[in-house]
């Protein structure tokens, strides 16, 4: 139920709260914050506050570095590493507005809006189910970030599992956020781990998967250790994905439009064409969906990492796959993409996906044939399938070619993120590596 401004400062009275942080992401999905005492609370509800954009990634030039947070009542709850540390921290998370009170273009959370609002015209509510992996490694001698895993487990092991207390710490601090988690374990890499929560409603669930990532990484701080969701730190093991979960409903009636009893993969016309647009673009958005020079280290045959253009059921080297339902639960239909990894933006990337499905069901797109086959096994030259981009600046390349994707980021969006991407891009490809160092330098 919507809250009201008078209700949020009466429920911080009722707490006892004394700071409240506000927060919202970059364009490249970083979390920024600001604070400030209780006391601001009623004139930051009543008139927003204002912060310099000029100085967050991507977001505006000097000459037009003015903006304003609106917080979102809805987002409202107590941060629970603060209370422990002896603050009593409310948290909710903004809206960027411009000074003339219009939406900013820039803003990550204002793309997925104006994505799910196209939905609404034709007469959908988009719901997703994002699964975030994870790393948790021991710090270094000095302190700091490095690859060296906190256990020796694998995937749903008990005995060796070393960070079950820790998990489960996580979900209770999860749960202070109002988010219901669905299942914990231990994945395939050593030290890797993941946490599903419910499946919901895109922008709700884009704040829970933003809030995740801050509330994982704080407490496995509070363990001595550090949370990664870089998508491949550890050369020769699985990478870290977040394969998402998504579906279509009537937005007057609820109903699941993508079951179809009569189809044998129980999928409805609908959402045959939703694949085959999120398919169609796949190339288009992977730059989105996985955005950081290491992501396309993970993207590579033999992981457990779709890099074929294909869907199926049984086959997780496939793109997009069917999940199996149970009897009975038609509202269960869904359609996962293995492709993006957690390092992503979740707002958009959510976005993205939303408009290439839409496109496939606008334009009615073709769905070729399911593969069913593990397509990692099956000789390249009969191989009849596209691939994924190898590289970043492939990937950057295929971005600015895809018209319906360039179009749900805005022009504003797609110049900042391309700029900030290809920088980043330019800086690995002209560094040399200690690879390099070591394979050629004693030879040549």
């Amino acid at each position: 139920m919507a809250r009201t401004a008078q209700e949020i400062i009466a429920l911080a009275e009722e707490q006892g709260v004394e700071f409240v942080t506000l927060q919202f992401t970059d364009i490249v999905g970083m979390v920024k914050n600001i604070t400030f005492p209780v006391s601001q609370l009623p004139d930051c509800l009543d008139r927003g506050v204002w912060f310099d954009g000029s100085s967050i990634e991507g977001f505006a030039r000097i000459a037009e570095s003015d903006m304003y947070l609106a917080p979102d009542l809805d987002t409202y709850a107590l941060i629970p590493w603060d209370q422990g540390a002896g603050f009593t921290t409310a948290r909710m998370i903004c809206d960027v507005y411009t000074p003339d009170g219009k939406p900013f273009a820039g803003d990550p959370r204002h793309i997925l809006k104006s994505a799910i609002a196209e939905a609404a015209k034709m007469g959908y509510s988009y719901n997703v189910g994002p699964e975030l992996e994870f790393f948790l490694f021991k710090p270094d001698a000095n302190g700091n970030p490095a690859p060296i895993p906190h256990d020796a487990a694998g995937y749903f092991d008990v005995s060796t599992d070393q960070a079950t207390h820790i998990r489960r710490h996580m979900v209770r601090a999860l749960a202070a956020f109002g988010i219901r988690v669905e299942a914990l374990h231990h994945e395939v890499a050593i030290g890797q781990h993941e946490i599903d929560f419910t499946y919901g409603p895109a922008l709700q669930t884009a704040d829970q998967a933003v809030t995740l990532r801050v509330a994982l990484k704080a407490v496995a701080q509070q363990h001595s250790l550090y949370a990664t969701f870089m998508p491949k730190p550890i050369t020769g093991i699985n990478g870290s994905g977040m394969h998402v979960h998504q579906s279509l409903s009537n937005i007057q009636t609820g109903q699941n439009i993508f079951y179809d009893g009569q189809d044998p993969y129980g999928l409805s016309q609908e959402a045959r064409h939703f694949i085959a647009g999120l398919l169609a673009h796949a190339r288009g958005m992977i730059a989105i969906l996985a955005p950081l020079v290491n992501s396309y280290k993970r993207l590579v045959p033999g992981y457990e990492a779709p890099v074929y253009l294909s869907w199926g059921r049984t086959n997780r080297s496939a793109l997009v796959r069917v999940p199996r339902i149970s009897a009975g639960r038609p509202q269960s239909t869904r359609v996962e993409l293995r492709c993006p990894d957690p390092a992503c933006n979740p707002y958009l990337a959510f976005a993205v996906m939303l408009m290439a499905g839409l496109d496939g069901i606008r334009n009615k797109l073709p769905l070729p044939d399911a593969a069913e086959e593990d397509l990692y096994h099956i000789n390249p030259s009969k191989r009849q399938f596209e691939t994924l981009p190898g590289s970043l600046g492939e990937a950057l390349d295929d971005l600015r070619r895809d018209e319906v994707i360039t179009t749900a980021l805005g022009a504003h969006v797609m110049d900042r993120f391309i700029e900030a991407k290809s920088q980043e891009w330019d800086e690995y490809r002209i560094f040399v590596s200690q690879w390099e160092l070591d394979r050629y330098l004693p030879i040549f």
